[in-house]
């Protein structure tokens, strides 16, 4: 909990943290208040807090209210509507969207009042997040561990974009290197971890789009809120994006995909042998994003380039028929595997906008403002 207020805070929010009786034995109120800078509230009738001057004000300024983690008693609490405490008259106040983070032993999360109450919090409405399998206070193994705090943060963000810029929107984005096979063990591929792609689909969810992300094979987690389907070669990459374009508004390409693959694999690994060589004869993928053709579809591209960055960028984006292409220079310094990325935005009529160097998610708001405008 303490982590979760303080990634908030630094995410640029104004948290404020209301503790119940409970809580205060394990973490002091100091704690919340040094990673927040702000009041910390636990006593509805405290006359130096907000809530003993009005025991709704930090109900009524909340944007989302999380509980987490959220007891077994916190929930029943919930559930029939009681407002006993500081944290219970907060949420039973709140207009705002609520998330719900259980964490509790195994059995008192199995039993059969827990469920029914979270089931209630559900039917009401309230995001109900994990909790997930893992060692619990007890020193058991079960269900009851409390979600991590990205998985947290990604359903504050979900939340809060329902009303964003591109609440309604579907917006396709392709991320990762894809994966040619030679053999059962051997394969071509690149060098793309797959973080720009993830994090355009990211930024597109916390703006309220309905973000689908087709994505060749990465070590990145799954990011929360986003339609994830997993493909490996180009020919699936490329019928997965098709498929998922039908009914989209935008389709951003930065997925690294291979322009060659072996004209067939071998249904067994091949030996070494003793040849000082070896061929393998390649046929060429298909295009995917010049292919998708659509009156309605905005199409955004990535060109990794090692010369003559503006001018290659310019003859693909007339040659693939796009609105938009971020070119990066890879002869620079390696953007392969970085969380930050420099690129030219590029656009139809020939104007390079040359951004600094940023993180990989902010670069996906800044073509996202770019589509954002085109679809307006």
């Amino acid at each position: 909990a303490v982590d979760l207020a303080s990634k908030l805070t630094q995410a640029g929010a104004l948290v404020d943290v209301v503790m119940t009786e409970g809580a205060t034995r394990f973490v002091t109120p100091l704690t919340f208040g040094a990673v927040t800078h702000r009041q910390v509230h636990t006593d509805l009738f405290d006359p130096r807090s907000d809530l003993g001057m009005d025991h709704v004000a930090v109900a009524l300024r909340a944007d989302v209210v999380v509980v987490a983690p959220a007891t077994a008693h916190t929930i029943a609490a919930m559930a029939v509507g009681l407002a006993d405490d500081a944290l219970t008259a907060t949420v039973l106040a709140t207009t705002a969207p609520i998330i719900v983070a259980p964490a509790m032993d195994a059995n008192m999360y199995r039993n059969p009042a827990t469920q029914e109450n979270v089931e209630r919090l559900r039917a009401r409405g309230h995001t109900i997040v994990g909790p997930v399998e893992g060692r619990l206070a007890s020193g058991l193994t079960g269900l009851g561990r409390l979600v991590d705090t990205a998985e947290l943060m990604g359903y504050v963000r979900l939340v809060l974009a329902r009303n964003g810029d591109l609440a309604g929107r579907k917006i396709v984005v392709s991320a990762g290197g894809t994966q040619e096979p030679v053999d059962p063990v051997r394969v071509i591929t690149n060098r793309s971890s797959g973080k720009m792609g993830y994090a355009v689909a990211e930024a597109a969810r916390d703006r309220g789009a309905n973000a689908v992300l087709v994505s060749a094979p990465t070590t990145l987690p799954d990011p929360v809120g986003v339609d994830l389907v997993r493909v490996t070669t180009a020919l699936e990459m490329r019928d997965a994006v098709a498929g998922r374009c039908e009914d989209a508004d935008a389709l951003v390409m930065a997925a690294a995909v291979a322009d060659w693959r072996p004209v067939s694999a071998a249904s067994h690994k091949l030996k070494k042998g003793t040849s000082d060589s070896w061929e393998i004869k390649l046929t060429k993928n298909p295009d995917i994003i010049a292919q998708l053709a659509s009156e309605h579809l905005i199409k955004v591209g990535f060109a990794a380039e090692s010369e003559d960055l503006v001018v290659n960028a310019q003859a693909k984006l007339r040659e693939k028929g796009l609105h938009l292409i971020a070119a990066n220079d890879v002869g620079e310094g390696s953007v392969f595997g970085a969380d930050t990325n420099r690129v030219v935005l590029v656009d139809r009529e020939g104007v390079a906008e040359e951004l600094p160097v940023m993180s990989k998610y902010e670069v996906g708001h800044r073509i996202l403002d770019r589509i954002a405008a085109l679809l307006s």
